[in-house]
């Protein structure tokens, strides 16, 4: 007969933190949210750890190189979307990697025969102002001028004025050959007062370029999560069919961390692709595997070797596996039962496995009850799709923007790998939707203010760091009612654009 658990399972939106003793220390200043990536031993650290308890979600709508950037910048980590080609996913992770070197392959390049039209098409695609004028029109062809946009008036000029015509002629370049030294570079940048210095091979091609916003950028993200070699921490999805073929690609490509990409890794795939790595690599390559939604699902894949474990099966805004298949967990339960498993197996193993809570992160505050509740860290794919940096393209609809957001087993994406059960390669019926979400600008004032919020409900319970917020945390259920209640009710709220006269 089959199991039943008469409790119901809980959403984060169930829950109320209880507020616990505040001393004068305890102001968001103080609060540091630095939490494991990966597995560690007991009295060792973790090979990678973020600043930030914030990874982004596996998906074609969310995850690509320049949100990889923008999310390490901030102090998380992106895991750049596998369900793309082997050598399209290994770019995407070699151009984040390389970003933060300091000398960054240029995405913006033309030839001398392009006109102005041409450029100000590729700047708004890339949000680029500077643009090589390359003899090939690619990123490592002979360097014949640079384009600005102090260079063009589009306003003033026939738009299809050629490029050779108004662009900065290499003679009049200032530039520094390949082997000169990030320092050196920055120091030509700031003698010459140059936004940009291009970097040439001998017979000069462009190697790459050094950007003075690149300087300033360090100086202003103190909590950027940064390799050994001062490059940015990029994280990749792999999934359980050409693991052979792709996980070589993506390390030769710099990735720091892996993480199978899958809506159920209680499976003997999960465990085959995890056996691969740890044959082939040992320890040294990070894997994360999920998603389960229980002790026993935990427990399977820290046996296996995952470096960390995901939560959740259903509760991601456009999946609809729950109403599809009848699977799945409320996550709140979700997530304390398999924290539960994890403090387990950290007392009879001495090996601590984070634990990743991935979906049903609706509202700012849900982050900081998943935290209470065990997680050390969420995975976020719909608060990641809003933002300027992610892969999707920005669209009007009665006058208010929208990003594009898809799911992963949404006709769109057609990602059958994620919910292979060996049968035949296709995705032979919907677990995700297509959909919008409202667009709400750039990754680093929205995650800024998203930590804010986190660092004030951690002092409001006492806490400095997330062990300790997780020691100290009070929870409570709470009623329907209960919810009606906390939010504004009983009045009527003024429109910010009504004027009372």
């Amino acid at each position: 007969m089959a199991t039943f658990i008469n409790e119901p399972s809980h959403t984060f939106n169930e829950y109320l933190l209880i507020p616990g003793y505040s001393s004068s220390e305890c102001i968001p200043a103080n609060v540091s949210l630095r939490t494991p990536l990966v597995k560690f031993r007991k009295g060792e650290s973790p090979a990678i750890t973020m600043n930030i308890p914030m990874v982004s979600a596996i998906m074609q709508a969310v995850s690509g190189d320049r949100l990889a950037v923008a999310l390490a910048t901030a102090g998380g980590v992106a895991f750049i979307y596998g369900s793309q080609s082997v050598e399209d996913e290994a770019a995407m992770v070699r151009r984040a990697k390389t970003y933060k070197a300091g000398f960054v392959t240029s995405d913006s390049n033309v030839r001398p025969s392009a006109t102005m039209r041409d450029v100000i098409a590729l700047s708004a695609k890339t949000g680029h102002s500077t643009v090589a004028v390359t003899e090939d029109g690619t990123a490592f062809g002979k360097l014949l001028g640079i384009v600005t946009g102090r260079d063009y008036r589009a306003s003033r000029m026939d738009p299809e004025t050629k490029v050779e015509t108004f662009m900065t002629p290499f003679e009049k370049l200032i530039w520094a050959k390949e082997g000169t030294t990030l320092k050196e570079a920055n120091d030509i940048i700031w003698d010459h007062k140059l936004n940009s210095l291009p970097i040439l091979s001998d017979d000069g091609k462009l190697c790459a370029m050094v950007f003075r916003k690149d300087y300033d950028s360090h100086k202003q993200n103190p909590d950027e999560l940064l390799d050994d070699h001062k490059r940015y921490v990029v994280g990749a999805g792999i999934n359980t069919r050409d693991y052979e073929e792709r996980v070589p690609a993506l390390l030769e490509a710099g990735a720091d961390v892996l993480c199978i990409d899958s809506s159920e890794g209680f499976t003997e795939w999960q465990q085959r692709t995890i056996s691969w790595i740890r044959e082939k690599y040992g320890d040294s390559v990070k894997v994360g595997a999920g998603n389960v939604v229980d002790a026993d699902g935990f427990r399977f894949l820290a046996e296996c070797g995952a470096d960390f474990v995901k939560v959740g099966i259903g509760g991601g805004s456009i999946c609809i596996t729950r109403e599809t298949k009848g699977i799945g967990r409320g996550q709140a339960t979700a997530v304390i039962d398999v924290c539960k498993a994890r403090d387990e197996y950290f007392k009879e193993t001495g090996v601590y496995v984070p634990v990743c809570s991935d979906g049903g992160i609706v509202y700012d505050h849900h982050i900081t009850l998943a935290l209470a509740m065990g997680a050390d860290f969420v995975m976020l794919g719909r608060y990641f799709a809003r933002f300027d940096e992610s892969p999707s393209n920005r669209v009007s609809l009665n006058g208010t923007y929208y990003k594009e957001y898809w799911g992963e087993g949404s006709a769109r994406a057609r990602n059958w790998q994620r919910y292979d059960l060996g049968g035949e390669k296709k995705l032979s019926y919907e677990e995700g939707v297509d959909s919008y979400v409202p667009y709400a600008g750039s990754l680093k004032d929205n995650v800024a203010m998203s930590l804010l919020k986190i660092k004030s409900t951690m002092c409001n319970c006492g806490a400095l760091t997330i062990p300790e917020l997780q020691q100290k945390a009070k929870l409570t259920l709470v009623s329907a009612t209960s919810i009606v209640e906390g939010g504004a009710h009983d009045v009527i709220q003024k429109d910010s654009n009504t004027v009372i006269k």
